[in-house]
């Protein structure tokens, strides 16, 4: 049977592990061709064996570490040098260091603003020309905690925060063009986030105890496959999350 997305090219930054690992199977399940980007090109390279294998469709591996304007910006023309076109895009890499703002180091702050702010930027700015001749659709993961004030990490929050607010006026900015711009919310998800902390939500929860990467691409792909209508935003978070208020 053929996928809603046969015939289209999905770039997805932050590939190589989690959330970014389960997008690329759920957008290549749909027909889609898949560029995987995130620093770890050994690890992009096996991803992109399994996901040909499993999807029967073609993959591009870019390793680039977006807080690098000049490297996104190659990544893109790599892209559609490969495939002539870009239809798709998620802008899933993001990062947490430290936590609360008395004991932050300026460089754990700065990889934090870096990494999920400006290269949410430089990745948005970049494939915005791209998806307005497709009429494609850019999916922004945000999180939870760019939604709720909290006491811990109020720096990665805020950046969350960022990331929410800039989307929804993209959002207002290029509908008239026909782009659809999504934001994709997720709370606790068992993948490898966290453990700069020591301990990482994959190792901290079992499974079923929180949200499960493949919840949040099931999102992503739904949002990636509309062509008419955007979905704004969708919020997946553990059913018992806000008895912790």
């Amino acid at each position: 049977m053929a996928g809603e997305l046969d015939g289209k090219v999905a770039l997805v930054t932050g590939a190589s592990s989690g959330i970014g690992e389960a997008t690329i199977h759920a957008l290549g399940g749909e027909g889609a061709d898949v560029v995987l980007v995130a620093r770890r090109e050994e690890r992009l390279a096996e991803l992109a064996d399994d996901v040909e294998r499993a999807h029967d469709i073609e993959t591009l591996v870019v390793p680039t570490d977006v807080r690098d304007e000049l490297a996104v910006d190659a990544a893109v023309e790599r892209t559609l040098g490969a495939f002539g076109r870009l239809d798709v895009v998620v802008n899933n890499a993001g990062l947490a260091r430290g936590s609360n703002v008395a004991d932050m180091t300026t460089e754990e702050y700065r990889t934090m603003t870096d990494t999920n702010v400006d290269g949410v930027f430089f990745v948005t700015r970049a494939v915005l020309p791209h998806l307005v001749e497709t009429e494609g659709n850019l999916v922004f993961v945000g999180s939870f905690a760019g939604q709720y004030p909290r006491p811990f990490n109020p720096v990665y929050a805020a950046t969350k925060w960022w990331v929410r607010g800039f989307a929804h006026s993209v959002e207002a900015d290029v509908g008239t063009e026909g782009v659809g711009i999504s934001v994709v919310n997720p709370s606790e998800v068992r993948t490898e986030f966290g453990s700069t902390y020591g301990e990482s939500f994959e190792e901290r929860f079992d499974p079923g105890e929180v949200t499960e990467p493949d919840e949040i691409a099931d999102a992503i792909r739904f949002c990636a496959t509309q062509d008419r209508s955007t979905v704004s935003e969708l919020d997946l978070y553990r059913r018992d999350k806000f008895s912790e208020w």
